[in-house]
């Protein structure tokens, strides 16, 4: 163990973290509710950083924090954190995709039979005294498409919950190859566009994927489609989803992210409107790899990985 031990947690995690973190000799500053500027005063004085999405770790995060040798991303994407100059700082980076994947791929699940079943629109209707069979006929899953844009661990767990219902899955990965197995089949995107019944997302926010799904994106698939984005907001334009919609070309849309997130920031987009006025789309905060069972399983990936980082330091 390093001389410098001390770790500053600035978002809320499950207690099993510090627990395991302290019998690593490691010593742990939890404050949930610390703010960035708080932060920026204090944080050279730490060897370790643990966050979920509180603020951007940035240039001037990074330059602040002259101790710092790891940080610990309670969550699967890193686009918070400046990976290239985290490398530069020769700063571990540690997330925990492993964590809440099963979350994300329930989640998936969840919100494509909710759309492909009307569940939302039908138990609203049912509620309101209206008993409407024909207008919430619905789709099956079996013999149909999904397509997985992302073969991570989240796009693999969505494919893995799948494989109960006899559909086939095929995956599109840019940054790998190789990679078919038992769940999904490895194509181009050419295929994903050509035969999908169902497009999914499962991919990192970064400079080449942020605005991936637009008008001319969506323009080019041969069928109507479900679409379900449990991944990041800013890869898809929400005008784009609701302009398809219009044209027929997405038959309900699950929406666990957005461009932006929160109120009141949300209510004033332009789009926001038309978004809460459809029929066709299913929201959620932002909750796809957030259970209770995740909570805890994300902090024990995060411990484990610091374990390993330490032994083999």
């Amino acid at each position: 163990m390093a001389q410098n031990n001390t770790i500053l947690i600035v978002d809320d995690i499950h207690p099993i973290f510090i627990e395991q973190a302290e019998a690593m000799g490691y010593v742990c500053d939890y404050r949930p509710t610390i703010k960035l500027a708080e932060a920026l005063e204090i944080i050279s004085t730490y060897a370790g950083l643990v966050i979920r999405s509180k603020f951007n770790v940035d240039k001037r995060v990074f330059d602040a924090a002259a101790n710092l040798r790891f940080i610990c991303r309670a969550g699967a994407g890193m686009d918070n954190i400046d990976e290239a100059y985290a490398k530069e700082k020769n700063v571990l980076l540690i997330n925990a995709s492993e964590g809440n994947m099963d979350a994300v791929g329930e989640h998936a699940i969840g919100l494509l039979l909710s759309l492909m079943n009307n569940f939302n629109q039908a138990n609203a209707q049912v509620r309101a005294g209206v008993w409407d069979r024909e207008g919430n006929r619905g789709y099956e899953l079996k013999g149909k498409t999904v397509g997985i844009i992302g073969y991570g661990f989240m796009g693999r767990s969505f494919a893995k919950k799948l494989s109960g219902f006899d559909v086939n899955v095929i995956a599109y990965d840019k940054y790998k190859t190789g990679f078919s197995d038992k769940y999904a089949r490895e194509v181009s995107m050419e295929e994903i566009v050509k035969h999908a019944d169902v497009l999914s997302l499962h991919i990192p926010l970064t400079k080449e994927t942020k605005g991936l799904i637009d008008d001319e994106y969506l323009f080019h698939f041969k069928k109507p489609i479900f679409f379900i984005n449990t991944s990041r907001g800013g890869v898809a334009k929400v005008q784009a989803i609701l302009n398809a919609i219009k044209q027929g070309k997405i038959l309900g849309a699950g929406l666990d992210v957005l461009e932006t997130e929160k109120f009141p920031a949300l209510a004033e987009q332009s789009w926001f409107e038309e978004l809460k006025q459809s029929g066709k789309v299913l929201l959620t905060p932002h909750v796809a790899g957030w259970t209770f069972d995740s909570y805890k399983r994300i902090s024990e990936v995060m411990a484990g990985k610091l374990r390993v980082a330490e032994i083999s330091d």
